[in-house]
């Protein structure tokens, strides 16, 4: 039997660290790990790594449940080839272990998947919510203008005057796509 540490951080700015030394801790023989920004594959890729590690015995160990994957559908997917591969899982905030087979202890599993997606879905409609709230106090998120408000009345005038300007003539002028100059010009 041995211990298989699991750890996976949403972005690429947070750290596995805390989740690293608490697998030190308890003694994992090794650890899987993965960061995750912008596209799930490395997670995917570190999961599917430490199935392919793991044997009939082992015991893999996640920090918390989430740990596992991003949504509900994952998390069971994973606990459910862990259990393919003869092994079990255990959480080390004592949420859940799976060593123990009994259909009270399957519905757990399911019913904390649940409640994990829960908690997931809602710090993303609190993060919706305080998003909005900074655009009513007029916050404005995303990339910057390519160019200001006299720069746009400046491709307008020219663009409307007729002397030649054309869409590409004034990409060049300002310096920024033709896809840029069309829109300000049909605004």
């Amino acid at each position: 039997m041995a211990l298989v540490g699991f750890a996976r951080v949403s972005t690429t700015a947070q750290d596995l660290a805390a989740q690293l030394e608490q697998f030190d801790g308890i003694g994992c023989d090794n650890v899987f790990a993965g960061k995750q920004g912008g596209t799930k594959d490395e997670n995917e890729r570190k999961l599917e790594e430490m199935i392919g590690y793991i044997r009939d015995g082992d015991v893999v160990v996640v920090t918390k449940l989430d740990r596992l994957g991003r949504s509900l559908r994952i998390i069971l997917s994973a606990i459910d080839a862990i259990h393919k591969e003869g092994a079990s899982l255990r959480t080390l905030d004592g949420a859940i272990d799976t060593s123990n087979n009994s259909p009270f202890a399957q519905a757990q599993v399911s019913l904390i998947g649940t409640f994990a997606q829960l908690e997931r879905d809602l710090i993303v409609s609190r993060t919706g919510d305080g998003r909005e709230r900074a655009k009513l106090k007029g916050v404005k998120f995303g990339r910057k203008p390519k160019l200001n408000s006299d720069q746009k009345r400046e491709v307008v005038k020219l663009y409307n005057s007729g002397n030649g300007k054309s869409i590409s003539k004034l990409s060049q002028k300002f310096n920024v796509s033709r896809m840029t100059i069309s829109r300000i010009v049909n605004e």
